[in-house]
């Protein structure tokens, strides 16, 4: 059995104030028009449909649920009850590197029917940025970060702290939750709305 040496979890403290640190910057510097322009897409859409793969699509069910319970027609791509697309709905998708090719691939026939598809990434110059009507940067690593994805995973940087997409994915999670808030505002609905269309047959 490997033997296990543990510290004052230093790791663990470090990885929270790396993120808290994180978002700081991320509420500074989010790009407002871009901001707005995706809640008059969600506000305006028939029905919103979330994408993403891995974590992130973890995260886009979290909204999707989110959204339900503010009382919009809320779906998973991917989920075997989803039904079609049409042109009067809105797409979300979520992707760090904007490259991940099956939600870059479903993107684009979102754009095709019609759709409104709205991007999630660290990287609007990609497949996914270029596609979009809206895009939603949200930068993947602190301010103080250097180098490239790949070199910084060469070096062993950050393997403690924020593996693999875990600053996108963190960023996404809690940008989408104040999304939410800013659309239970524009709603006017209460916490008891929501309480009322969350599943009782848990």
């Amino acid at each position: 059995m490997k033997e296990i040496h543990l510290n004052e979890c230093e790791y663990l403290t470090s990885s929270i104030l790396l993120m808290a640190e994180h978002l700081e910057n991320l509420a500074d510097k989010l790009d407002k028009d871009s901001v707005k322009k995706m809640l008059e897409d969600l506000m305006g859409a028939k029905r919103v449909f979330v994408m993403g793969a891995g974590r992130s699509g973890l995260v886009g069910r979290a909204f999707a649920m989110r959204l339900m319970h503010l009382g919009l027609t809320s779906h998973v791509v991917g989920e075997t009850t989803t039904p079609a697309v049409s042109k009067d709905d809105v797409v979300i998708a979520i992707s760090g590197s904007g490259q991940t090719r099956s939600v870059a691939n479903l993107g684009k026939v979102a754009k095709d029917i019609g759709a409104k598809l709205v991007t999630i990434t660290s990287n609007a110059d990609s497949t996914l940025g270029e596609l979009s009507d809206t895009v939603i940067v949200l930068p993947g690593r602190t301010k103080d970060d250097v180098g490239g994805y790949m070199e910084r995973h060469m070096r062993g940087e950050y393997t403690y702290l924020t593996p693999l997409g875990t600053s996108f994915e963190t960023s996404a999670s809690v940008f989408l939750d104040g999304v939410i808030a800013e659309l239970i505002f524009i709603t006017g609905a209460s916490e008891e709305d929501l309480k009322s269309r969350h599943t009782n047959i848990e």
